[in-house]
């Protein structure tokens, strides 16, 4: 799984402007890999140009949506490796939008599998799914294993989409790697929102001295993983032998309470405050509980660890946003 093997290989990532996308996009020319990102630029997502200015000159860019199957084609054709990471990302308003969230979530993974069956029958696709697939959990830490009972179209959407590549590699043998990836966080994300990436936005918040709304008592446990250690696991995955159709929980393994969270990320920015609130009924409807990831299978797979301590992971956090804020505004 060395990530040389990367040397010269065709690499497509779909959302590629995004947080997940050009932070493995740095990794994999770092490594040598001719790479293309392709990213529709929907306006409440995360596409930024200001993630790849580092590497701009070293990737090609295309403007394309997984909706679009011509626009598609020929760049599933062209490559050896993809990172499918386009998505509708918010929890919520996929309640209020079923029909985007399904066009994008859904239609857009299978719009990519019946290409590559037609005409890129041996190209690996990497798939993130979420840990909301779960649901309301029975136990932690939460296996692969563990019943998915989804609250939202959101995560119905990514579970359907996850069957959807278990079978396409079943019937086709279409090579495929599925994670389930609990709550990301750290630099180049997106901070117009809270739908995505919650610690992120509660960053904006707190260096903009701004007051942070807590549903509840904050006392909801969550697994946080900082960017850097998420793209780390995609990337050895793309070349790791013997995960091919196999589902993989991506979190770091580690629980830390929503006060603690959002107590670290005021401390790390040294501005901000907390009000707590109770639960909004749009939003206690689909609260999930607590929530740990079992990252052993992973861990069994690739030689790979989440590294370091939620408060490290924030005080990079805020560093990267207190000099680059102006670019995600």
């Amino acid at each position: 799984m060395d990530i040389a093997n990367y040397k010269d290989k065709r690499v497509l990532i779909t959302g590629g402007l995004g947080m997940i996308g050009s932070t493995i996009a740095q990794r994999l020319v770092g490594a040598g890999a001719r790479v293309t990102l392709a990213d529709a630029y929907l306006p409440l997502y995360g596409a930024n140009a200001f993630n790849i200015g580092a590497i701009r000159d070293k990737v090609t860019v295309v403007k394309a949506d997984i909706r679009d199957r011509e626009a598609m084609a020929p760049l599933v054709e062209a490559n050896e490796i993809i990172f499918n990471l386009a998505g509708q990302v918010s929890h919520n308003d996929s309640i209020e939008n079923p029909f985007l969230d399904t066009e994008i979530n859904y239609i857009g993974h299978l719009n990519v599998l019946e290409i590559a069956r037609r005409l890129n029958p041996t190209v690996k696709i990497l798939f993130s799914g979420t840990r909301l697939q779960y649901g309301k959990v029975e136990k932690i830490p939460v296996p692969e294993s563990h019943p998915q009972l989804p609250l939202s179209p959101y995560a119905l959407n990514k579970s359907a989409a996850e069957n959807l590549y278990l079978f396409y590699h079943r019937l086709y043998g279409i090579p495929v790697v599925l994670f389930r990836i609990t709550n990301p966080y750290g630099p180049r994300g997106q901070v117009h929102h809270a739908g995505y990436s919650i610690v992120n936005w509660f960053i904006r918040q707190a260096l903009e001295n701004k007051e942070i709304t807590v549903f509840g008592d904050g006392s909801q446990v969550r697994d946080y993983i900082y960017i850097d250690f998420l793209a780390e696991a995609f990337v050895k995955a793309g070349v790791a032998p013997g995960m091919n159709g196999e589902v993989f929980n991506l979190g770091s393994g580690q629980p830390s309470t929503f006060k603690k969270m959002v107590e670290t990320v005021v401390k790390e920015a040294g501005s901000g405050s907390i009000k707590y609130i109770p639960w909004p009924a749009r939003y206690i409807n689909v609260e999930t509980g607590d929530f740990v990831a079992d990252i052993s299978k992973l861990q069994r797979f690739i030689d790979w660890r989440p590294g370091f301590s939620l408060e490290e992971g924030v005080r990079l956090s805020c560093a990267f946003y207190r000099q680059h804020l102006a670019h995600y505004l």
